[in-house]
């Protein structure tokens, strides 16, 4: 393994040089640019951040890089693209194949559409070494072995025979990693590797791309949306608008001093976990530009709080100061690095939300138990079954204008207790009430009115071939909540304002939306019952933090509104301690910990809660590249055969040997806290 010593200063160490990339996409109704003339560098060594929203053309520069766009809708078109002193943009294609996984590897977003599903995850690892560096299959296998033992995966030897679908997903993006890793390239170049990660994977997984990075010599280029993620990692970040870049310097400067509104308007737009919970999130207004046919001059200008007609020329990337690399473009940097957060103007007093009537839930949740019976092919000739308890003994209870978020990671139980609560999975066990109704299979359809859901994924729970105007009358011509139609014409109306969109878009289809929009819809949707409670299945999870914000904004204003109750499913803690009143965790089926959101925020009693808040970044460099944290190892068990004792024994810091047999219950550990850890009064005193 070869180990490079890297000094980031001088020419000497530039290891890609892009120079005016360019991107267009030739489509039947007209040509979008994807990339519009953007140049930057990237040194030996180096790790860079690309972040903006989605649609920015991060992904599209990527690939453009890689030269893995088709050709045929797809032109790039560049001054020069030099790696290592080499115009990889006017080289055959048969050369670009020697550098791509040799010189240049990507890991892309989402590891089980990369990874072959017919093929051993040893045959995939095994590819690139025996095509690049001419090993012999022995040669290979043993080089694959280490390099799962690199990325942290257990019995690497067992791992090579087996296929992607048996392994998890913080183990799929490892192996993506591996195969990036195969033949020591010099630029390993990551699009959202880690977006659909819990918290805890994400951390161990970054921490080894950027260990790889430093001590490899190994230069990476990071695509994500994640500033937390940035500030934590990256060296330098390029900011994309609408195609262009419209600030890049040093991470540390652009978190401290951003000089471009887009960047402080991205930054402002984030939940923090090292806030207090405060008022509403400050948000960028409108949407990105129609890249078909963009604005004259600044792009960024419909949404800026600064612009003026001095935008409607375009802006250069320019020096913030005759010394400096951080650049930016715009033409009122100083005013913009001067007055900060305060251009944008945002409610900032605390939450004033309906008063929450502690007398009379909405819902409790009584000992619910959600197990599923499941048998599978082991070999050629064993079966293997047995009971997954995907929830276990769940107990709480929900008021109304109260918002509950329950979080943990994935697999934990947190949608199968808001599917077995909907009745869309009948639960095994347990009791729940609904307003004072017994919910059962004949109880249901009683409450289903009152008892809405908004699902993770807008896209695939919104019919492709109804309009929005035909889904949003469906529930009113069903329940009979409004008989007229042109009553329900202008009650589709209305909702759609209420949530932030025009009445114009009931004619769309929700192709036509954009994820965000889409995302209202459901909301819309959700409300068009006037119902007492919503269980929000990760909202918010596949946004951008402008849209998040958007959306975050939006549940809590029809929360004070019309006092509905939210149970809120989501990994991301920050979004959580700032939308919910109360929060619960869960691990492997279990309630690990609950309380009031400030008290359990400000002071986690439970090692795998503390786990989790370690392990969410916080967007400033400063703070988040100092603090001490608790690091999770391993993988979750699997649910079929958890640990005896604590659940969480396995990957617990803290265990003890009575961990190991005892079974904690939850203990009192404040006012409304409880915690399940048996070494409680240990830890809090060590």
């Amino acid at each position: 393994m070869k180990v490079i010593t890297v000094s980031n200063t001088g020419e000497e160490n530039t290891l890609l040089d892009v120079k005016d990339l360019n991107v267009e996409f030739r489509l039947k109704n007209g040509t979008v640019k994807a990339v519009d003339n953007i140049s930057f560098k990237i040194k030996k060594g180096e790790f860079l951040a690309i972040v903006g929203e989605s649609g920015c053309g991060k992904s599209v520069t990527a690939l453009s890089l890689m030269r893995l766009l088709p050709p045929r809708i797809a032109d790039i078109s560049a001054k020069h693209i030099k790696f290592d002193d080499v115009d990889i943009s006017r080289i055959p294609e048969s050369d670009m194949r020697k550098l791509r996984g040799r010189r240049i590897s990507m890991i892309f977003q989402e590891p089980m559409t990369s990874l072959n599903p017919v093929l051993t995850i040893g045959d995939q690892l095994t590819e690139p070494l025996l095509t690049h560096l001419d090993m012999t299959d022995e040669e290979a296998n043993k080089r694959a072995v280490e390099l799962l033992s690199m990325v942290g995966i257990p019995e690497p030897e067992k791992r090579l025979t087996q296929y992607p679908h048996q392994f998890s997903g913080g183990m799929r993006q490892r192996v993506m990693i591996a195969i990036g890793l195969a033949c020591e390239p010099d630029l390993i170049i990551a699009d959202e590797p880690t977006t659909a990660l819990d918290v805890t994977i994400q951390a161990q997984i970054l921490e080894l791309l950027k260990d790889i990075s430093s001590r490899l010599g190994v230069a990476v280029i990071m695509i994500t949306h994640n500033l937390g993620v940035v500030a934590a990692y990256a060296d330098r970040v390029n900011v994309m608008y609408a195609a262009r870049i419209v600030e890049q310097g040093d991470a540390n400067q652009i978190f401290a001093k951003p000089s471009h509104p887009y960047t402080i308007g991205l930054l402002r737009s984030v939940p923090r976990m090292d806030k207090p919970r405060g008022g509403r999130l400050a948000t960028i207004d409108g949407l990105p530009p129609n890249l078909m046919s963009p604005p004259e001059g600044c792009r960024f200008k419909p949404r800026c709080p600064l612009a003026n007609v001095k935008c409607d020329t375009v802006p250069f990337l320019e020096p913030q100061n005759k010394k400096s690399d951080h650049l930016a473009a715009c033409f009122f940097t100083d005013k913009a690095s001067k007055e900060g957060s305060s251009i944008y103007l945002a409610e900032t007093s605390k939450h004033t939300g309906t008063e929450i009537n502690k007398k009379e839930p909405v819902l409790v949740v009584d000992g619910l138990e959600q197990y599923f019976s499941v048998s599978f092919r082991s070999g050629w000739f064993s079966n293997v079954s047995g009971t997954v308890k995907a929830v276990d003994g769940v107990s709480f209870e929900v008021y109304p204008g109260q918002t509950v978020g329950l979080v943990g990671e994935s697999g934990c139980g947190k949608t199968s207790v808001g599917r077995a609560i909907l009745h869309l999975n009948q639960a095994t066990g347990g009791k729940m009430k609904f307003n004072d109704i017994d919910l059962n299979p004949n109880s249901i359809a009683l409450v289903r009115q009152d008892m809405q859901v908004i699902f993770q994924d807008p896209f695939s729970s919104l019919n492709p071939r109804m309009t929005i105007g035909e889904i949003l009358e469906e529930p009113l011509k069903v329940h009979n909540i409004v008989p007229d139609q042109e009553e329900r014409q202008q009650k589709i109306a209305e909702l759609l304002l209420k949530v932030g969109l025009y009445p114009y878009m009931r004619e769309r289809y929700p192709h036509e939306l954009s994820g965000g929009q889409r995302q209202r819809v459901g909301i819309a949707r959700a409300l068009s019952m006037e119902p007492k409670l919503i269980i929000c299945d990760e909202p918010v999870s596949a946004l951008d933090v402008s849209v998040q914000a958007q959306i975050i904004n939006l549940l809590e204003d029809l929360q004070r509104e019309l006092g509905i109750a939210y149970l809120f499913i989501a990994h991301d803690l920050a979004v959580v301690k700032h939308i919910s009143h109360k929060v619960i965790v869960m691990y492997l089926g279990k309630i690990m910990e609950f309380g009031e959101g400030d008290d359990l925020y400000s002071n986690p009693r439970h090692p795998y809660t503390k786990a989790l808040m370690d392990a969410a970044p916080i967007p400033d460099p400063k703070i988040e590249r100092n603090r001490k944290k608790i690091v999770l190892k391993g993988e979750l068990p699997s649910p079929l055969n958890p640990p005896s004792g604590c659940v969480f024994s396995s990957r617990c810091n803290f265990v003890s040997d009575a961990c190991k047999v005892e079974t904690p219950i939850l203990q009192d550990c404040g006012a409304e806290h409880k915690a399940a850890c048996i070494r409680l009064d240990e830890l809090e005193n060590a």
